[in-house]
């Protein structure tokens, strides 16, 4: 077994200067009353199909901002706010809800808009990828929006890590290995950031309309938990009964790929009940468990970057995991653009020592054992008495919080020693102050604030915070050089869009049965050990 500080202590001050993050982020586009906007993605935003930075996620009302990577938490902050002001003079009288879980929704389901994306064979299946969610989940979950943080190590460090571990064999093997140990690590410990981060805790009445739930009345239009942090975490946000049968393990990158495939090239029962089309209407993608890889909900993601056509599962056993995709993240309601560096840098902290740090196999046992933790740090986080499942014994929330934070200050310093300042031990003090002091997290001021200002209304906290980001973010136009900037990229992601449908030539069905029929286990990395 090798030590967190002598790993740490392989990674020279470059290495770490060298890491890499970038930001996806979801938001709905709503009128000025907190109402679902059921207008088209705006045509001066570009394609959604081809814009590099702004595009759409589930629906035509959800946009999703791309940064690029970026070697400081700073810059990305710096880039995802651009891309705002961007957005902004695109939205006319509309904004960008600053909140995870959705504004006020239209009173039937099938109002909720898909996403459109042309009618080029890839964009086609774009759209119908999203119709059959919607028949799987409904629409009204889908709407909910979050944060999806990237983040990568320079290919240096993995040669120097794996120098430090005694690891034997390639470079690349050691990679994979290393990148799936700090997501188990990450699944074992993610409720710390929910409890952090969190920033759900209610919800307006008509997200959950024809379902049953367990949330508490609020007033006459919110529902709450008093005590959750991120309902959209919890039972009530991202869960399908379906893939909770889906025991996905991550102890290889062979293994995970074996859960996926099965789950990608099975038939469903309940899915095939659902049918693939009804005429020349298409109702889903594929009637299998998992209609695209994208469909499998999890906290974090082993990513690679795919080429046209590629599917990811194909990529990843090609050239191996790049990075790792975070998912767990609330948009924060208090910060015009939904998260801040300091968010950023404590992410990175958390990150390292999930790489760091020893991480066994996981078991179906503990698989299931994190859930539970999942959801009552969701749903009961600041809860004073509340215990989580470590190897089967109950032990403290805060408790284990505060070991696992302690842990955390070696990593604070070196990245500290190699940029310079004190940023990151800042932010590692903030969230262990945070633990100590529940009414402080993100969760509590949301609840404390409705109460204080907005008569306990979900729908006017997300409002008025939603109008202060608007008139701030409008109040800092871009400058001239990089509004043409983006001006450029919406031109040219609609003659990229046009090329793509000019250039097809399959009908649909055969390029969707083309797409579902790539052979998604192959590749060296699928026969390597680990």
């Amino acid at each position: 077994m090798t030590s967190l500080d002598s790993l740490l202590r392989s990674l020279t001050p470059g290495m770490l200067t060298g890491m890499l993050r970038g930001i996806e982020k979801e938001g709905l586009r709503a009128t000025r009353d907190g109402t679902l906007a059921l207008t088209p993605h705006p045509a001066g935003l570009g394609s959604a199909l081809t814009h590099p930075h702004i595009t759409t996620d589930f629906s035509e009302s959800q946009l999703e901002l791309i940064t690029g990577v970026h070697t400081t938490a700073q810059a990305c902050e710096a880039e995802l706010q651009q891309i705002h002001q961007a957005v902004y003079p695109h939205l006319g009288d509309e904004l960008m809800w600053g909140s995870s879980m959705p504004c006020r929704l239209p009173d039937s389901d099938h109002d909720i808009p898909l996403g459109s994306y042309g009618h080029s064979n890839v964009g086609r299946s774009k759209t119908v990828y999203r119709n059959g969610l919607s028949h799987r989940y409904g629409r009204r979950m889908q709407t909910i929006s979050g944060i999806h943080y990237n983040f990568s190590l320079p290919g240096a460090a993995w040669g120097a890590l794996q120098q430090a571990a005694g690891h034997h064999g390639s470079v690349e093997a050691y990679r994979n290995a290393a990148y799936f140990g700090l997501i188990r690590n990450f699944r074992r410990h993610s409720w710390l950031l929910l409890y952090l981060f969190g920033a759900s805790p209610a919800v307006c009445r008509c997200f959950v309309a024809g379902r049953t739930h367990r949330l508490q009345d609020l007033s006459s239009d919110t529902l709450h938990l008093p005590h959750a942090t991120s309902l959209r975490m919890g039972p009530l946000g991202y869960q399908s009964e379906a893939q909770s049968a889906l025991a996905v393990s991550y102890n290889t990158l062979l293994g995970y790929a074996k859960s996926l495939n099965r789950a990608l090239t099975e038939p469903y029962p309940a899915y095939e009940a659902i049918g693939v089309r009804d005429g020349d209407q298409y109702r889903q993608l594929s009637s299998t468990l998992l209609q695209i890889e994208n469909e499998f909900y999890g906290t974090i993601r082993p990513k690679r970057r795919i080429q046209p056509g590629e599917r990811p599962l194909h990529a990843l056993g090609e050239r191996g995991v790049e990075y790792v995709e975070v998912r767990c993240m609330d948009i924060d309601p208090f910060e015009p653009v939904g998260i801040n560096a300091a968010t950023m840098r404590l992410l990175d902290v958390f990150l390292l020592h999930c790489l760091l740090t020893e991480s066994p196999p996981d078991s179906p046992q503990e698989i299931a054992g994190l859930m539970v933790n999942q959801h009552r740090a969701a749903d009961r986080g600041r809860d004073p008495a509340l215990q989580l499942l470590r190897d089967g014994v109950e032990v403290p929330l805060r408790q284990w919080g505060d070991e696992l934070l302690a842990q955390c200050e070696p990593i604070a310093q070196a990245l500290d020693a190699a940029h310079g300042g004190a940023d990151h031990r800042d932010a590692l003090q903030a969230a262990t102050a945070a633990l100590r002091a529940p009414d402080t997290l993100p969760s509590a001021r949301v609840l404390a604030q409705m109460a204080a200002d907005h008569d306990r209304s979900y729908l006017k906290f997300g409002l008025a915070q939603s109008l202060a980001h608007d008139t701030r973010l409008r109040a800092m136009p871009l400058d001239p050089g990089t509004q043409a900037q983006f001006d450029a990229m919406a031109r040219d992601s609609w003659t990229a869009q046009a090329a793509i449908e000019a250039a097809d030539t399959l009908p649909f069905e055969t390029y969707r049965q083309q797409y579902l029929a790539q052979d998604l286990m192959t590749g060296e990395q699928f026969r390597l050990p680990g």
